[in-house]
């Protein structure tokens, strides 16, 4: 399969860009100028340098699907609400609207679970047709590029899945972010100050969320003009401080966690784990 893909050095974009090309997929993959992948490729695409807002109709043409990747500011502090708006809604549909020209009908869209905001409060499992209620300038564009996308795919009859991913982790993540800033603690013989960790996640390693982008490649049964939207995770509830724990004892570390040295962060959701069973067809 001849893939077109976004966000290639991404965190996520990085691992299925080795997963692609390792299955032997023809693969052209678009990059900011000076990027470089989250980890170190065995092989490499052929790279398109070029900022997301730009033409890619030539590259495009002769594809048999499109997996964008690519999103703007994804992690904290978040970009102001009119540029995640510009990256996130206006050159994503600008991108789908050129690869429909050359037509390509088949599109994978990476999407978060972010979108659903604070609509999760109390549920067990987060359904993909739960409402989006956002409430940060990243994850309020995510969502406006969803309904945009979705009213894109039923207009012109394109075969469009949003794959929403939850807590992913792993190699080439941000190191800002928990399981890196526990690693690094881990390795370096240091201890560990975190919430008290009560907080339910759903984790799921970056390596399983391309691997279900890569199956999703494959799925026979989204009809052109009825998108669908499903989650992906492991559907497994587990706690910050479970979490923290396995990773600490898998890497043999010396120093101490201290579960209860930091507050939570306000108005964090106490439990967000996926339904991974079922999908919304629109």
């Amino acid at each position: 399969m001849k893939l077109f893909v976004t966000g290639g050095t991404g965190f996520v974009g990085s691992h299925f860009l080795q997963q692609a090309l390792a299955a032997g997929h023809d693969v052209i993959a678009q990059r900011r100028p000076g990027s470089r992948p989250r980890i170190p490729l065995t092989r490499e695409p052929v790279w398109v340098d070029r900022a997301l807002d730009q033409v890619f109709e030539a590259e495009l043409a002769g594809c048999d699907a499109l997996v964008h990747l690519a999103s703007h500011t994804p992690n904290p502090p978040y970009a102001p609400l009119d540029e995640c708006l510009y990256w996130n809604v206006y050159a994503t549909i600008r991108l789908l609207q050129q690869a429909a020209s050359k037509g390509v009908r088949k599109m994978l869209i990476a999407g978060t679970y972010f979108e659903y905001g604070d609509a999760v409060e109390g549920q067990d499992f987060v359904h993909p047709s739960t409402e989006m209620r956002p409430t940060q300038t990243y994850s309020i564009s995510k969502a406006a590029a969803t309904i945009s996308i979705l009213g894109l795919a039923r207009h012109i009859g394109l075969q469009v899945q949003i794959l929403r991913i939850f807590q992913a982790y792993g190699e080439g993540e941000s190191t800002n972010r928990f399981w890196p800033s526990l690693r690094n603690a881990a390795l370096n013989g240091h201890d560990f100050p975190m919430s008290v960790g009560d907080q339910i996640r759903d984790f799921i390693h970056v390596d399983d969320v391309s691997k279900q982008f890569m199956e999703a490649l494959f799925f026979k049964e989204v009809d052109a003009g009825r998108p669908h939207v499903r989650n992906i995770g492991t559907g497994k509830a587990q706690t910050l401080l479970d979490f923290a724990n396995y990773w600490w004892t898998t890497w043999g570390a010396t120093g101490q966690i201290k579960p209860g040295h930091l507050a939570h962060r306000p108005g964090e959701v106490k439990r967000i784990v996926a339904n991974v069973v079922d999908r919304h067809i629109y």
